[in-house]
């Protein structure tokens, strides 16, 4: 597998700074970006095909097998919050290649407002989006390919607004003899051109490194993803399990060392990747640690998906398992224009 080495090195050699969740503005540009993806257990970027949708998490997936291919995606989230993704690809010409648009979109649902006395003050509504134009380059005489995402991004979250900009840039190796992929991505490079109320926040940067695998002698491909890699320690323990004894006194969970790795670690695979009938399970080590119940089988971090393809359409859906309490389903939809 010549040329691993190169991209581990890549991958060691990036500052380790970064945010998660609740330090950052714009979160949901690390939503997932289909039901495929979330099948898959998310933030899965090797996959270089058909599927138009994968090119917003890693440009360097951008190919001509998307081209004149039309993807809608959508999902009813947590809490009533509702978000979707549309992308589509275009090849110009075999010297030019191929160009890559894409939209992400959330709406928070509408909220009832009140005055610091309690008066109502009525109804509102918060959302954001992000659209994107893509890129691949194949380096001459590799087997290397770098891509970039440009994002303008908004916002709108009561009366308080904010428009942003982010690149993210990739990276991907494939080894046709074996059916190997590895990639790395750098996402959300950028920052806010206007503020909600004149604090500058940083955005949701993040780097994520992935490998995947055809295998020989059954229709499988494995997907292993490390993700926010700019970010050590991941865990943080959890007030609500501490465990107090008989004096009152509390001893605070702690996360250990296998613990935080196993949080980056994301696995997936896809059953019949090339057919006309996808099967896909994941796992998402860090989901999983971080809702699950103290004591209760609650199944976090699992999602199941299926892919069906008829004639010039594809659909795909895929279960997402959270917490005993709240589960998501995602929805899509490509179509061949050609």
């Amino acid at each position: 597998m010549k040329g691993i080495s190169s991209l581990l090195l890549i991958l060691f050699s990036l500052p380790l700074f970064g945010q998660l969740g609740g330090e950052s503005t714009f979160q949901f540009l690390n939503l997932v970006s289909s039901p495929r993806q979330a099948a898959l257990g998310g933030k899965i970027i090797t996959n270089f095909d058909h599927d138009v949708t994968e090119a917003l998490y890693n440009p360097a997936s951008i190919n001509s097998a998307m081209s004149n291919q039309l993807a809608v995606n959508y999902s009813s989230y947590l809490g009533g919050i509702s978000y979707g993704t549309a992308a589509y690809a275009y090849t110009w010409d075999r010297h030019v290649q191929t160009f890559h648009f894409g939209v992400t979109y959330i709406n928070y649902g509408s909220f009832d407002g009140y005055d610091v006395n309690g008066i109502s003050t009525g109804s509102f509504n918060g959302n954001e989006a992000a659209i994107s134009l893509g890129y691949n380059y194949n380096i001459p005489f590799t087997d290397f390919y770098v891509g970039a995402n440009l994002k303008i991004i908004t916002s709108l979250l009561e009366q308080y607004n904010s428009i942003g900009g982010a690149v993210d840039l990739g990276v991907m190796y494939i080894n046709e003899d074996l059916d190997f992929h590895a990639a790395l991505t750098v996402r959300n490079l950028g920052a806010q051109f206007t503020t909600y109320a004149g604090q500058n926040e940083p955005l949701p940067f993040e780097v994520n490194f992935g490998m995947s695998q055809k295998l020989e002698n059954v229709p499988l491909r494995w997907h292993l993803t490390l993700e926010n890699l700019q970010e050590w320690p991941i865990g943080v323990a959890n007030p609500s399990r501490a465990i107090t004894d008989l004096d009152g006194n509390q001893t605070q969970e702690k996360v250990s060392f296998f613990n935080n790795v196993l949080r980056h670690l994301i696995l997936g695979a896809e059953l019949f990747p090339e057919g006309g009938f996808n099967l896909r399970l994941g796992y998402n080590f860090r989901r999983s640690e971080e809702l699950r119940i103290v004591d209760q089988r609650s199944f976090s971090g699992i999602s199941v998906g299926v892919g069906i393809k008829l004639n010039k359409m594809r659909f795909s859906y895929t279960h997402a398992r959270y917490t005993s309490a709240s589960n998501t389903s995602f929805f899509g939809l490509q179509i061949d224009l050609e």
